[in-house]
């Protein structure tokens, strides 16, 4: 089962389990739940679910492993020939880090996949 969220004008495809980045939050605290309600799409995996524009009632529930967590720096340089003109700046992207826990959707079948048989080696 998955579903597809959107938080921050990006969508992510999650299903229970997935921990992922999301654009930081300032008032949340390791620990704590944080639910999405913009739902976009679900597949229970027999069956799909689409949102026109969001589904109705759907959520995904998450929890915060990370309050604060920095990026990668990205380096921004300004050069100008002949101008003496040199700046050299940079920037980090702070996101929050949220492990999925639960995805609830109404009116959505969900089918268990059956567990792969561990093929033994001879």
């Amino acid at each position: 089962m998955f579903a597809i969220i959107e938080d921050g004008s990006r969508q992510y495809r999650v299903k229970t389990g997935d921990v992922l980045a999301v654009d930081y939050r300032n008032d949340v605290q390791d620990g704590q739940t944080i639910t999405f309600d913009k739902v976009l799409l679900a597949n229970g995996g027999g069956t799909s679910v689409v949102g026109q524009p969001v589904i109705s009632g759907a959520t995904v529930t998450g929890e915060v492993v990370t309050a604060q967590l920095k990026g990668l720096k990205l380096e921004i340089q300004t050069f100008h020939r002949r101008n003496a003109s040199r700046r050299h700046t940079g920037h980090r992207q702070k996101y929050t880090r949220v492990k999925i826990t639960n995805i609830a959707v109404p009116n959505l079948q969900v089918v268990e996949q059956p567990a792969a048989e561990a093929s033994t080696a001879s």
